[in-house]
């Protein structure tokens, strides 16, 4: 049980990062159709790292699972 918890924990906080980085990557693309986004690049950057929390999340997911 314990080491469920221990896994859980990073699981969640993982969770709540990509909440957070989809909710910027939806702010981008809003300032980007309102021409208000100078730095096109943070787009690519903020879809690599919801790419890169997602790979953990399945990682750990999978780990659980054996």
């Amino acid at each position: 049980m314990a080491e469920k918890e221990k896994v859980i924990s990073p699981i969640n906080n993982l969770i709540s990062e990509l909440t957070d980085s989809q909710d910027a990557l939806q702010n981008l693309v809003f300032q980007k159709t309102m021409q208000q986004l100078e730095d096109l690049s943070q787009i690519k950057k903020t879809r690599k790292s919801i790419a890169r929390i997602k790979t953990l999340i399945n990682e750990n997911s999978f780990s659980d699972n054996n």
